[in-house]
């Protein structure tokens, strides 16, 4: 494998300048991007905190009952059992759970964890255990139940999930048909072309969907599939089992909520006054804590006492929703501020791995794991790349692109490359054509309106319906001239569609399977073993 850094277009200034380790954006974070010069003080605070998390015996015992259902190899529980041995660290990450794993940098995001958690333990000389959370608790069902995949023309085709799901239910909680997996499999095979690894990718995933009733364990067998060798632990978030683990913190988050709320309130504050736009809405009453009310995930408010929903579904006294949490712990679960601290409070973190809509957010929570009795992990970014197939690197030599033409200026490099293939000068000679057209039929014209009045507004509709010709004319040789380098054309849409399909970067459309099914399962592991360094850089890398 082979890799080029190369600049991509991010989000975020926030992230960037966090990455770049501008002044800025420094106060914000506990630590600097430089992560080994903070890893063996974030080690030694972890050791001293650790009657501070939920006991290690117990997610120990949750994690190996998930996993035998989910992701079962000896590399996985052999992890566990290192994790429930007193001074273990983890490094984590997570992602919502998406058809088929959904875009390219979820399967990157999988490979940074087992990546930095290897080079962690080498630092260290101490375990340091992968884990991977889903969050099946999110509800956007519209953002995960589809992905894209290539057609015969290299267009890229939409795969969808279908069906009507009502309501704002936890990913995790909507029931999938088997109907409606098979439609999916379907439009697979169809897209994928006939490789060597084919027949054994198509079993492999039409085995995992017919024993997933839910996307999120069918997302959870695929990333294990890919990873559970390296020993990477999965959780699910919305899991009830995990939630009566986590019913102690969500305890803390109620009584302590109004703590909370001013420390991101603080944190809100401190952002904007370094210049950065808000990466994620503090409101002035949330609660930052979901509660799943007859299958809505409702976002509850803190006002005049009472824990609510905007919409007035539900409303609780602070004692009346700890009664909840006791009774039905299930029915909680974190937002995007309060979910660093759960997963702080239940796992040694010695770094977690985030995209840079997620670095950004988390620059708002810094005061809120102090107040918390915490102290926010060390940040890495996922690795990125953009896999470069054989075929595009040989056309893009062949027309002098580069990688920032591609992102910046296909279009333009495009067009420049088509008017040098022909001498004959389309717009210029056709400028000509009705510049002397005008020159003698405009005199005429004015001879003829002083004949009549009406023959000036016929003659000017004249004049208009001729120059309407002559612009079809030239728009037709156009297409012809488009027409006689359509094969070459044909290699600059491959070439778009491949790196910055619908105007993307590739790993935020195009899904795994097509790079599976096309080189098999080894360059996911290769991945992993040539990265040691997590400085956000983005890398071109050919198969």
């Amino acid at each position: 494998m082979k890799g080029m850094t190369e600049a991509l277009r991010s989000g975020t200034r926030l992230a960037e300048d966090y990455v770049c380790s501008r002044d800025a954006a420094r106060g914000l974070y506990e630590y600097d991007i430089r992560w080994e010069s903070g890893l063996h003080t974030r080690a030694e605070w972890l050791d001293q905190s650790e009657n501070t998390r939920i006991p290690r015996e117990s997610l120990a015992e949750y994690l190996r009952i998930y996993n035998k259902r989910v992701n079962d190899h000896s590399a996985v529980h052999e992890s566990i059992t290192r994790l429930a041995e007193q001074g273990a660290l983890v490094v984590t990450g997570g992602q919502q759970s998406g058809l088929l794993t959904g875009p390219l940098f979820v399967i990157y995001k999988a490979a940074s964890v087992v990546a930095a958690a290897r080079e962690a333990e080498k630092r260290l000389q101490r375990p340091v255990v992968p884990v991977f959370w889903i969050a099946g608790e999110d509800h956007d069902w519209d953002e995960v139940n589809h992905t894209y995949l290539p057609d015969a023309s290299g267009e890229m085709a939409k795969i969808k999930l279908q069906g009507r799901f009502a309501g704002r239910d936890s990913v995790s909680n909507v029931h999938v048909e088997t109907d409606q997996w098979v439609t999916v499999l379907n439009q697979v095979e169809h897209l994928l072309p006939d490789t060597v690894h084919k027949p054994g990718l198509m079993k492999l995933i039409t085995e995992i969907h017919q024993s997933s009733s839910n996307l999120s364990d069918a997302f959870a067998r695929l990333i294990s599939a890919l990873f559970s060798s390296t020993g990477l632990v999965l959780m699910d978030a919305a899991d009830p089992d995990l939630r009566r683990l986590e019913q102690p913190v969500f305890e803390r988050l109620v009584r302590e909520n109004e703590i909370l709320r001013s420390a991101y309130a603080q944190g809100a504050a401190k952002l904007e006054q370094a210049g950065y736009a808000m990466p994620a809405e503090v409101a002035e009453d949330g609660a930052n804590i979901f509660y799943i009310h007859e299958g809505a995930r409702l976002l509850l408010m803190l006002k005049d006492g009472l824990f609510s929903d905007r919409k007035g579904l539900v409303s609780f006294t602070e004692e009346r929703l700890l009664q909840e949490l006791t009774e039905h712990p299930e029915r909680f679960s974190n937002n995007v501020l309060t979910r660093p601290l759960m997963q702080d409070s239940i796992l040694p973190v010695a770094a977690v791995i985030l995209g840079q809509g997620e670095i950004a957010y988390w620059g708002l929570t810094r005061e809120a794991f102090r107040q918390f009795g915490l102290q926010m992990p060390i940040l890495l970014p996922r690795l990125s790349f953009t896999i470069l197939e054989d075929v595009h690197h040989k056309h893009m030599k062949q027309y002098g692109l580069s990688f920032q033409d591609v992102q910046y200026h296909m279009e333009d490099r495009k067009e420049q490359w088509l008017a040098q293939q022909e001498t004959f000068q389309v717009d210029e000679q056709f400028g000509k054509v009705q510049q002397a057209f005008a020159d003698l039929y405009q005199p005429l014209l004015d001879q003829i309106a002083e004949l009549h009045s009406g023959l000036d507004r016929i003659g000017k509709t004249n004049i208009g319906k001729i120059n309407e010709q002559i612009q079809y004319l030239q728009q037709q040789t156009h297409k012809a001239i488009k027409d006689k380098h359509n094969v070459s054309l044909r290699h600059w849409d491959g070439i778009q569609n491949s790196l910055f399909p619908m105007n993307k970067p590739q790993e935020r459309v195009h899904n795994a399977l097509f790079y599976l099914n096309r080189y098999g399962t080894e360059w996911v592991g290769q991945l992993i073993e040539s990265q040691y360094e997590f400085r956000g850089q983005h890398q071109v890398i050919t198969l």
